[in-house]
């Protein structure tokens, strides 16, 4: 979920997870925070640090982390693969033998597969007694919600201001001639906010009944979407809001989004150039998940690692350094997010296991209805 910071400059929610990824990036530098002396009643180190496996769109505080290691005296590295899909795909492949003793960053979209794989062992974490029953997908405790995001359609203010135009009030009326080449998407098989933009579009339409959501993808295609490989492209190139000098002033992006222009304006805006198109069936809730994975060697500093995730001091951490919501309702949100961060009404759900059974099917679907 950082959806948005990590993806680009900005970037995250979410983002988003695990779709096949155009191209697989290198991984940065693996981050370890300094040696530290354990105190008197902490778990003991293990014999080699703690390997979190992740996507390049996490983060974490340096002090954040340096206060766990101080604490538990465990030190932790992070391999991060690229995005969650191919973290997860990682994952997968070296069942076997595991390149870390922990993963996070499966999403909702693909926790069933996850679990399928049989990756990871149970934990129910005492801090899970904090986080609402909502975001606890997975009864057997394998996986642990540690944040949450919404994927929707951002504007730019000015471009509809100078034409005179106000937001569109429904999903349906993207599909008018009045907004003909004027939204820009990502492709679901390549991104991740394109993928829960999809399932939004699919809960709100249906498959069934005199309109479906491929009859609407066939009709954003007339109307001239454009399809964007990933939210970099998408939002930085393609759209003409933020720094971005694109002709769209309609994109698939974050709720969050419009916050972290504020904030990454370092003063130089007071109020965001975006805003949220929070229409009915407009949004989708990406939400992440922590677990340990099965062959770990050092299951007890994972279990420690994992409930630091869950406790106050990262969850508090995940705000600006993901630009996605904590987990635990009782966190502060920093000023910038209860000022322009918006959370939508009701935004569209669906099983898991109902994504995990169609998600391929419904990406065939599209691509046939609109890259073809």
């Amino acid at each position: 979920m950082r959806r948005l910071i990590a993806l680009c400059a900005l970037a995250l929610l979410l983002a988003a997870c695990g779709q096949p990824a155009a191209t697989r990036p290198t991984p940065p530098p693996i981050i370890t925070p300094a040696a530290s002396t354990v105190p008197a009643g902490a778990t003991p180190a293990p014999s080699a640090p703690l390997v979190v496996m992740t996507h390049d769109s996490f983060n974490v505080s340096e002090d954040v982390l340096a206060a766990f290691t101080a604490e538990t005296g465990i030190s932790v590295e992070f391999l991060k693969t690229g995005d969650a899909g191919t973290v997860l795909n990682q994952a997968i492949l070296s069942k076997d033998a595991p390149l870390a003793d922990v993963l996070f960053g499966v999403d909702n979209t693909f926790l069933s597969r996850a679990l399928a794989a049989d990756l990871f062992v149970p934990y129910a974490s005492p801090a899970l007694a904090a986080i609402p029953a909502e975001l606890q997908l997975d009864p057997s405790n394998r996986l642990l919600p540690v944040d949450f995001g919404y994927v929707v359609i951002n504007y730019d203010k000015a471009a509809l201001a100078a034409a005179g135009r106000t937001p569109p009030t429904s999903l349906e009326e993207l599909a008018r001639p009045e907004w003909r080449g004027q939204l820009v998407v990502q492709n679901p098989a390549t991104s991740s906010p394109g993928l829960a933009f999809l399932l939004a579009t699919i809960a709100h339409f249906g498959e069934d009944g005199g309109y479906t959501w491929q009859d609407f993808w066939r009709d954003l295609r007339a109307n001239e979407v454009y399809v964007a490989q990933g939210w970099s492209e998408a939002y930085y190139t393609q759209f003409s809001g933020s720094s971005g000098a694109g002709p769209y002033p309609l994109v698939v992006s974050y709720a969050t989004s419009p916050a972290a222009e504020v904030f990454f304006s370092e003063g130089k805006l007071s109020e965001p150039p975006t805003g949220n198109l929070l229409v009915p069936g407009g949004s989708f809730r990406q939400v992440e998940f922590v677990g340990i994975l099965r062959g770990t060697r050092n299951e007890e500093a994972a279990r420690r690692f994992v409930d630091f995730m869950l406790q106050p001091a990262f969850q508090a951490d995940i705000p600006l350094q993901m630009f996605v919501y904590p987990a635990n309702p009782a966190t502060p949100l920093p000023e910038v997010f209860q000022q322009f961060a918006e959370v939508p009404a009701a935004p569209a759900t669906l099983a898991p296991e109902t994504i995990e059974q169609r998600r391929e099917q419904w990406i065939s679907a599209w691509t046939e209805i609109v890259l073809r």
